[in-house]
């Protein structure tokens, strides 16, 4: 489907981050993005970048945990009429605090940012593109899908949710010509995000010790261009320097 079709991600930030890098990266295949997130300010920044590129895009302001919102995302997509692509579910909010200390709040809103509006998502995507009989669908997960640790067991039980859901879809819609991702980051992304909150750690990776932007926007667009006889349905991703 390269240079022909539309794009979805969703967990739009900030201009350097995870979701405006694949963003960028999918219109640059000529693919119609549509990028989604809480903040209109920061969609409309990475649409003029898209633009400036020559690419095209639709920014939708959507929170991945409301199904209004999810819904009238993927309408936006279906009245553009053309062939879903890819769609990319890359929200990642997370929250610290030992157990004791975490409340039924904390843990509700990480298993909603986290799990609930991945199915909301996965579902609208997966309809979609078994209709079509082709078409990438990518969870992003973390470290936290695979084990848990404090202070980090709320958002590590998200994270496994996730985990699921997108290992029942792959068997699910796999044979329906709907290739089911769901990748790892196992290591700090080198982003907006990790310097500005922590500057200090980001220093002492060095050259190379954080998971670069462009790096995973082309890996994330080789997943969707494997062929179906050889799908990945899990990818761990770290830098060489990440010990594990």
């Amino acid at each position: 489907m390269s240079g022909f079709g539309s794009a979805v991600v969703i967990g739009v930030g900030p201009e350097r981050g995870l979701g405006a890098a694949l963003a960028k990266h999918f219109a640059a295949q000529g693919l119609h993005v549509f990028i989604a997130g809480r903040s209109a300010g920061k969609l409309e920044l990475v649409a003029e970048k898209i633009a400036q590129a020559g690419g095209r895009s639709s920014a939708v302001v959507a929170d991945a945990t409301c199904e209004t919102d999810v819904e009238r995302l993927f309408d936006a997509i279906r009245e553009r009429g053309l062939p879903l692509a890819i769609a990319v579910y890359n929200v990642d909010s997370n929250n610290c605090a030992p157990l004791l200390e975490t409340d039924s709040d904390m843990f509700s809103r990480l298993w909603r940012q986290n799990c609930l509006g991945g199915f909301l998502f996965g579902k609208q995507a997966a309809a979609i593109m078994q209709s079509q009989g082709r078409g990438t669908l990518i969870f992003t997960g973390a470290t936290a899908s695979t084990r848990a640790r404090p202070p980090f067991t709320a958002f590590a039980a998200a994270k496994a949710g996730l985990r699921a859901l997108a290992q029942g879809m792959a068997r699910e819609f796999g044979p329906k010509g709907v290739h089911v991702v769901h990748t790892i980051i196992d290591g700090v992304i080198d982003g907006d995000r990790a310097r500005g909150q922590f500057s200090r750690y980001v220093s002492t990776k060095g050259d190379d010790g954080l998971l670069k932007l462009e790096a995973l926007a082309e890996s994330y667009w080789a997943l969707h261009r494997q062929h179906p006889s050889a799908w990945t349905q899990e990818l761990d991703f770290r830098p060489f320097k990440e010990p594990f």
